[in-house]
């Protein structure tokens, strides 16, 4: 398996149509060595503007000059900006780290600390400091339509395994989704179930937001969907997210990662971002990803309230 072409790494392409990707990306002046401004990027997508916009304020508030590039492109752009120096700091997910470094089959990637350990060691290497991650896990999960969850009393994927069997389950997810063997294959690998394909609805793409409303609504009788789970969906939505108490899914806590030469010359940043970071649960998250997602409000508005409401800003 390599990059997922989710929200968290939406890698799409022929490699040369990337690297024509990569040399746009490169072609306005960016952070150098020589210089004091920090370019905050972030991928495109909701959660990549939330947290980006979370990292620019607190580096204003620190007295810092700041050059947003907020929503720059999907992981490969943004990730290869900030090995050349282009990118100062942007937030990525630790689950990421397994392809940065082509071992995604470690188990080590489904615990939190062993993924964040990991990625920060190896990263180290690359003259990269991962800061502080947040406590929420956005990685592949189920929802079930709340109702159903009620009646049958489903909270973890061993229920859901058993509502499976049932024959109660109609899913909607993405191609992905279904044949990743990241993805359901593992669910059902671990939870011994097998989900016949008659049950399912699968979607060429990756649209969390189709599938939690699909659920949540019944909508062509579908009373499961794949979501992430930090989606603002699941704020606004009647579902029920399923546990994963087997970690069959690979851990993606969001946290800042920053260029060894900046952090060490505004050793400041560390604890501000911290402080920011640690205060975003999967529950902060999906509600301030829904404000954005569902309710159409701009990234940069929520995060400049959220810090200022929970006095977070230094």
């Amino acid at each position: 398996m390599g990059w997922q072409p989710t929200r968290r790494s939406a890698l799409h392409g022929a490699p040369f149509l990337l690297l024509g990707a990569v040399r746009a990306a490169r072609a306005e002046p960016r952070f150098t060595a020589a210089s004091n401004t920090f370019v905050v990027a972030s991928k495109s997508d909701t959660e990549g503007a939330l947290t980006g916009a979370m990292i620019a304020h607190v580096l204003e508030r620190l007295g810092l000059p700041v050059d947003r590039r907020l929503g720059l492109g999907p992981t490969l752009i943004v990730r290869s900006s900030l090995l050349s120096g282009e990118v100062t700091v942007y937030p990525e997910y630790t689950g990421n780290g397994a392809f940065f470094t082509g071992t995604e089959t470690d188990p080590v990637w489904k615990s939190p600390q062993g993924a964040y350990e990991t990625i920060r060691r190896r990263d180290a290497e690359n003259g990269l400091v991962w800061l502080d991650r947040a406590p929420a896990n956005n990685t592949w999960l189920i929802a079930v339509n709340g109702a159903l969850a009620r009646r049958e009393g489903l909270a973890t994927m061993h229920d859901f395994a058993g509502a499976v069997r049932r024959g109660l389950i109609r899913l909607a997810a993405s191609t992905e989704f279904v044949e990743s063997p990241a993805a359901l294959p593992a669910f059902e690998k671990a939870y011994g179930f097998n989900l016949p394909f008659d049950r399912i609805i699968s979607l060429p793409g990756g649209d969390t937001a189709v599938t939690a409303r699909a659920a949540a609504q019944g909508i062509s009788e579908v009373n499961a969907g794949m979501v992430y789970g930090t989606d603002g969906a699941l704020s606004a939505l009647d579902l029920t997210v399923m546990s994963d108490p087997l970690d069959a899914q690979i851990v993606y806590e969001v946290a800042p990662v920053i260029r060894a030469e900046a952090l060490g010359r505004h050793p400041e940043i560390a604890p501000a971002l911290a402080r920011v970071f640690g205060s975003l649960d999967a529950p902060t998250l999906r509600r301030l990803n829904a404000r954005i997602a569902v309710e159409g409000e701009v990234a940069e508005a929520v995060a400049a309230r959220y810090l200022s409401e929970t006095g977070l800003l230094p």
